[in-house]
């Protein structure tokens, strides 16, 4: 199968203070249309760096991102905008929701910008949250949700405009473990339905959903047997400090 994201020397840094954070550090990767991937790594290794990159949330230090054909570092604002509104589907950690809106409303509020006429966009926003169970709370604001809803919610909106990608930062860290595993399910689907998802996440979990794995310590991709052995050290680590 094609792929749908390369990445070749993918470098981000950070200046903080007199030091530099190599955030991404020469990442190399390539993912095939289709495909479900889970990043995994500790707080600080990258991988919501890396997410953003291929999202054109943020622009690379130096490197080459390649997404459905597009050279990510050579668009300019308007077309990186123009990327994220018809090729990725955003799912955030912290919801992201408009706390004034409705859930219909939320949903709905991506479309303006494909210029959707307002009849298409309720159309749309009522079939998306009856897709993700909500039919029953459209006209509920996002404090009348739980969050388990608000991520429901989330997800129906990362949907709106017919995304190939979607991309999803930690969407279950703040939900308890029966909701966060139901968004884990919601993603499956949506990738049994053909869509390339990417997840960063710590939870294991995911694993068992997706088609792939990758792992991340220092802004690098890493074998998971490198993986294992550095966050087996570091919760030894942790523990003894714990008990001294």
């Amino acid at each position: 199968m094609a792929a749908l994201i390369t990445t070749r020397a993918l470098h981000k840094r950070f200046q903080m203070g007199r030091s530099v954070v190599n955030a991404v550090n020469g990442v190399d990767l390539q993912i095939e249309r289709g495909s479900f991937w889970a990043i995994m790594g500790p707080s600080g290794s990258g991988k919501s760096t890396l997410l953003y990159l291929l999202g054109g949330l943020d622009r690379p230090t130096s490197g080459h991102i390649e997404v459905a054909g597009k050279s990510l570092e050579a668009l300019d604002e308007n077309a990186l905008a123009v990327y994220r509104r018809s090729t990725v589907g955003f799912i955030f950690q912290s919801f992201n929701l408009i706390p004034s809106l409705t859930a219909l409303e939320n949903v709905a509020f991506p479309m303006r910008f494909a210029h959707t006429s307002r009849s298409e966009r309720r159309a749309r926003a009522r079939e998306l949250l009856e897709r993700v169970g909500l039919g029953d709370r459209m006209n509920h604001r996002p404090t009348e949700l739980s969050g388990g809803q608000q991520q429901r919610v989330a997800v129906a909106r990362a949907l709106v405009n017919d995304p190939e990608l979607i991309l999803a930062d930690e969407p279950t860290g703040n939900l308890d473990s029966s909701s966060g595993y139901s968004i884990m399910q919601i993603l499956a689907e949506l990738h049994q339905g053909g869509r390339t998802v990417l997840v960063v996440t710590h939870d294991p979990r995911m694993q068992s959903f997706a088609s792939e794995t990758a792992f991340m310590l220092d802004g690098q991709v890493v074998d998971a047997e490198t993986y294992a052995r550095a966050t087996t050290a570091f919760a030894a680590t942790a523990g003894s400090e714990k008990v001294s």
